[in-house]
Formats: C-alpha cells, sequence, structure tokens
C-alpha cells in the first residue's frame, strides 16, 4: 500500500507557530512519527504554499497512491480549485487538521474541502495523521 501525505501552506513552519493550538511537533517530527508507527505502508510526504502544485499532486495520486491524506492548512477554508481536485480524485482520502479547526476563529470553522473526503479528522495534533493514516488503511482493506 502506498499513501500520499499532502500539507499545504504554513505547514513547514509549524515549529513558529502557536503549540498550544498546533502542538510541539514539527513537520518532519511528525513524518518520522508517522513512518514509525505505519513501517510496512510506502508514504510519500508532499508539502507545498502553491494551490496549484498541490492539485497537480492531487490530479496525479490516483496513478501513484492507493489513499491520500491532506491538510489542506488555510486552502481548506478558502480554495474550490482544490475542493473541485479532491472531488474528482477516485482513491480514498482524508481531511486533517492539527487544531480543531470548529473551536477557532469563525473564518476557520468551515472547511470546504473535508465535504469532498470520505472523513475528516481535526484537533487531535500530530495523533490526527496517525489517525488519518488508520482509516486510510481500514478504507482501502473494506473497499478491496
Amino acid at each position: 500500500m502506498k499513501i500520499v501525505i499532502i500539507n499545504g501552506p504554513n505547514l513547514n513552519f509549524l515549529n513558529k507557530r502557536n503549540h498550544q493550538i498546533y502542538g510541539g511537533f514539527d513537520l518532519p517530527k511528525i513524518e518520522e512519527l508517522i513512518t514509525k508507527e505505519f513501517d510496512q505502508i510506502k508514504i510519500e510526504f508532499f508539502q507545498s504554499d502553491d494551490e496549484g502544485t498541490i492539485i497537480d499532486k492531487i490530479h496525479h495520486a490516483p496513478n501513484y497512491f492507493d489513499g491520500l491524506i491532506i491538510n489542506p492548512g488555510g486552502f481548506s477554508h478558502s480554495s474550490i480549485a482544490i475542493r473541485d481536485a479532491l472531488e474528482i480524485c477516485t482513491i480514498p482520502k482524508v481531511e486533517v487538521h492539527l487544531s480543531n479547526i470548529s473551536s477557532r476563529e469563525t473564518f476557520r470553522r468551515t472547511s470546504i474541502t473535508a465535504s469532498v473526503c470520505d472523513g475528516y479528522i481535526s484537533g487531535l495534533k500530530h495523533i490526527s495523521y496517525l489517525s488519518a493514516v488508520y482509516t486510510i488503511i481500514r478504507l482501502k482493506l473494506e473497499r478491496s
């Protein structure tokens, strides 16, 4: 099984963001935890601040991966284009957020991208990602 984990804008700067909201792990530490926890799964990590690059990655994902996990960051509240790319993506997909966006500022409470994913995990900090990998594995097994 191969999974791609796509991270959107500013997630490469987690070490500079509010640890109370996002947790104490930076992106390389989260990647290390995932790799150790799921050592039997091939996982590709991808991060970009560019909307078009993220869309291209989503478009090509079904050709190379069995599942997709995405943390669109701020794009989850604003990018209809990423939402549309996710909607046409045919592999199991789960949206994750480190923070509990439903308890954040009003403008962060709505994700326009989550509705076209198979599931949505929010607020568990780094555990959100671990939960998403487990979910993708289970979705893939149940669809086989």
